[in-house]
């Protein structure tokens, strides 16, 4: 192994922990180099594309997301693909969790299509990716999340929903990755 004598300092657990990591790490020419990051881990997640390919449409949610008004989003608000942290369900539950909580649509089968580490240097959290085909029969409740979520539910046409990832309605890298995944993989043909 080329890393060791890693130190961890907590610098914050306020929401979840941002940590100081001091390490040594073996460099290609065998010079051991002292160095310094911070790695904030939320935990692990998982995120599902609904869609209907009879109907050609996909489910999305919009919600107001602080660090994107933070970074120039004028209304914070973010249209992305169903999410959650999985706390301490498997990927697979989680899903089924969020996605009946956020969409109101109750599954029972979802396929894994891959897992992603989203911000590799700084944030620690795998995301689990799924998709999932949904109809009006699946519909249990209005959705919108619960305590203070505030999710609106977006029924979209999936052609509509590339569009807007040009024109820059969609810029949620986890939806524009399983956007793009159906369009590949030739799911809605």
């Amino acid at each position: 192994m080329n890393i060791k004598n890693i130190k961890k300092e907590v610098l914050s657990d306020n929401w979840y922990v941002l940590q100081k990591v001091t390490f040594d790490h073996q460099m290609k020419n065998g010079e051991w180099v002292t160095q310094s990051r911070e790695a904030y881990d939320r935990g692990n997640g998982a995120v599902i594309l609904l869609y209907n390919k009879t109907k050609q449409k996909v489910i999305l949610t919009k919600q107001f997301r602080m660090p994107t008004y933070l970074n120039g989003n004028l209304d914070g608000m973010l249209i992305e693909a169903c999410a959650g942290l999985l706390d301490a369900d498997n990927p697979e539950d989680c899903i089924k969790r969020e996605t009946e909580e956020e969409t109101g649509y109750k599954l029972s089968e979802v396929k894994k299509v891959f897992e992603v580490y989203m911000s590799p240097g700084s944030v620690t959290e795998i995301l689990y990716f799924f998709v999932a085909e949904y109809s009006e029969d699946l519909k249990i409740n209005e959705g919108g999340g619960i305590d203070n979520e505030n999710i609106e539910v977006l029924e979209l046409d999936f052609e509509e929903s590339l569009k807007m990832i040009k024109t820059g309605e969609i810029k949620d890298a986890k939806t524009i990755m399983l956007l793009q995944y159906l369009k590949l993989e030739n799911l809605m043909g």
